[in-house]
């Protein structure tokens, strides 16, 4: 058949044929559905439904009223009856009156009929006493009517008012389920773009992950000048997926796309899509993908998409959850349905990279993985002066020194803190934050907020005991992270604390660093051993921290000659799973022991060998209860030596 010209068609003898449906994809990307010619049945339907309910119950009101109105007599009958004192009630309103006989009688006419319920007109020109008369026949005369009659508004309401409750008892049931299924399955409100005028977040305000911004820029060029790599045959990536530690920044990264690409940026945690009946969460993902390819280009942010993009079956997977699966096969459909001409790219933030379905992580899905670490000091110092822009320092702050001393600290972290720092100055009355409060709040932030607890002097020196011990042999390993602080101020669970961090960042241990970390971690224990000759509970944290770095190096890292270059523990499940034996899970336990009795035994001699030393720590600490770097050093006479990266 070809094809219709611009000028009008001859006629067609044939008669004319319904045009047939379009036919129409699984989904319908940009547009919205078509309408449909019955589309307006069920309306036009209820409508008519309802006009003639309303009809029938109009009818039966108003002939149940006919029914129910007292039988119009003569005068002169009424007269009759009472002159046979026959009238047991009366109401007259002018000429008006109605009224109970006291017995029923045949209509007037109508000897079939009887009647008790009377109304009747008085003439004008009658001149009998009616009111003598009546009281003789013990008639009652009232002064309300007898019968009290509806009007037609009166059963116009009563009519109507089923049904409008019955509707709005639909309406509310309608509009609780819309809710119950979040909206996107029953025609629910569409979600909305995040408004990038009043939100607006740029890479001005990210910083310290200059590395993962330059690889995010490609995005951004992409959204801003599509052509230029279309022409050369190139598309963007249809996914990137961010991972990394919880406060690195993910989610400020995303937005900070939207923001420099000036893009809608759509944004909805992976929680959002699973609910307890099954369908809903596909539906959700269907309604994102569609609003999202309306406005593009746009950008998608799912957070947490480690929720639904669990992999399906194996050692990791949860069992069989419908709506999660669900969800995720809708996910995988919308993002092969990219064209990569739409413009819409997604954006996905997880911690748990490992755990998501190989399908979701594929090229052509998320095609690029991008690995958000904690900043370094470089990049810590970058986030600490974004977070105190709006932030009126004092002229003794210190940002870099801030900085070196809060290794492994995220953005979220470091913002933290920064608002801590500002919350203490206005409970001081400062005008400026200083860096006595920057440091008072990394305190409160790294070894939580002090407790006023009154404890006992026994308890409280056998307190700075351990802590002087900690802090002690801290010192005394080689290359071990410089003491920063020593305290007998109960902070959080602790009765005390001893805080040590690097001058450096660390990206690698070695087995002689680690051992010393277990050195000084049992050095409190080995102090109350020597001095006091118990152990007390106190040592409950550093046993677990011991226990835990111990293992790691046995059978994770490969540290041990018996065990040899081999990974036995995984990070989570039963390694027996894995296929390790028991004999093997054995000698790694009797490792781990041998390594931490060789610890205790070099902490409990050092400690010994340096006891004059310890005991001028807690002199200073009972003294005190607080020392920093300086104090500590000099209370033990060791000559602080920069620590080896």
């Amino acid at each position: 058949m070809s094809e219709p010209q611009q000028s009008t068609p001859p006629p067609d003898p044939r008669p004319p044929q319904p045009a047939p449906d379009p036919p129409r994809p699984w989904r319908t990307e940009g547009l919205p559905p078509a309408p449909s010619a019955k589309s307006n049945r069920p309306k036009w339907s209820l409508l008519a439904m309802l006009a003639a309910g309303y009809a029938v119950v109009f009818a039966i009101l108003t002939v149940q009223d006919r029914l129910a109105a007292p039988e119009p007599v003569p005068y002169t009958e009424f007269k009759q009856q009472v002159g046979g004192k026959n009238v047991s009630e009366l109401f007259a309103r002018g000429d008006s009156i109605q009224g109970v006989l006291k017995k029923g009688v045949p209509v007037p006419g109508d000897t079939t009929r009887t009647y008790e319920r009377f109304t009747t007109e008085r003439p004008t020109f009658a001149s009998d006493d009616l009111l003598a008369e009546l009281t003789d026949g013990g008639a009652a005369v009232r002064a309300t009517p007898l019968v009290q009659e509806r009007g037609i508004l009166t059963n116009l309401l009563i009519s109507v008012a089923p049904f409008l409750l019955l509707i709005g008892f639909y309406v509310w049931m309608f509009r609780r389920q819309q809710n119950m299924m979040g909206g996107g399955l029953l025609g629910g409100t569409p979600r909305k773009p995040v408004d990038k005028d009043t939100i607006r977040v740029t890479f001005d305000d990210v910083a310290g992950i200059d590395e993962v911004e330059d690889e995010i820029n490609e995005i951004v060029d992409f959204l801003k000048d599509p052509g230029k790599y279309r022409k050369l045959g190139a598309r963007a990536p249809k996914g990137v997926l961010l991972a990394g530690a919880p406060g690195t920044g993910k989610t400020l990264l995303a937005r900070a796309t939207a923001g420099e690409a000036n893009v809608p940026f759509f944004s909805a945690s992976a929680s959002e899509f699973i609910e307890m009946i099954v369908g809903v969460g596909a539906s959700r993902v269907r309604e994102l993908f569609t609003e999202a390819r309306k406005v593009a280009p746009a950008i998608i942010f799912i957070d947490e998409i480690d929720t639904i993009g669990r992999a399906r079956g194996g050692a990791r997977a949860f069992g069989g959850h419908d709506e999660r699966e669900q969800t995720l096969n809708q996910i995988l459909t919308e993002m092969d349905g990219f064209s990569g001409q739409e413009g819409v790219v997604v954006l996905a933030a997880t911690n748990r990279a490992d755990v998501l379905d190989p399908a979701l992580t594929r090229p052509g899905r998320f095609d690029r993985q991008i690995m958000v670490h904690a900043p370094d000091q470089k990049g810590r110092l970058a986030i600490l002066k974004v977070h105190t822009r709006k932030v009126p320092l004092g002229t003794d702050a210190d940002l870099e020194k801030l900085a070196a001393s809060t290794p492994g600290m995220t953005g979220a972290d470091l913002a933290n803190l920064v608002n801590e720092a500002a919350l203490l100055a206005a409970r001081r009355n400062q005008d400026t934050v200083a860096h006595r409060d920057l440091t008072d709040a990394l305190e409160k932030v790294q070894l939580g907020t002090a407790r006023s607890v009154v404890i006992p002097q026994t308890e409280r020196r056998r307190t700075a005991y351990h802590e002087a011990g900690h802090a002690l042999l801290g010192m005394l390993q080689p290359g071990a992270d410089p003491v920063r602080k020593v305290s007998i101020v109960p902070r959080g669970r602790a009765l005390g604390v001893t805080l040590s961090t690097p001058d450096a960042d660390r990206y690698g241990y070695d087995a002689n660093y680690l051992r010393g970390r277990i050195v000084g971690a049992l050095g409190g224990m080995a102090a109350e051993q020597e001095v006091f000759g118990v152990i007390t509970s106190g040592a409950e944290s550093d046993l677990e921290h011991v226990t835990r770095v111990a293992r790691s190096m046995v059978g994770r890292w490969g540290m041990s000659d018996r065990i040899g270059p081999l990974s036995v523990l995984p990070l989570e499940g039963d390694p027996r799973m894995a296929g390790v034996s028991e004999t093997l899970l054995n000698a790694v336990d009797d490792e781990v022991r041998r390594i931490t009795e060789e610890c205790y035994a070099d902490a409990r001699r050092l400690v010994r060998e340096h006891r004059a030393q310890l005991d001028a720590i807690v002199t200073e600490l009972l003294a005190h209860e607080s020392l920093d770097e300086a104090e500590i050093y000099a209370a033990a006479g060791i000559v602080r030596e920069p620590a080896h990266a």
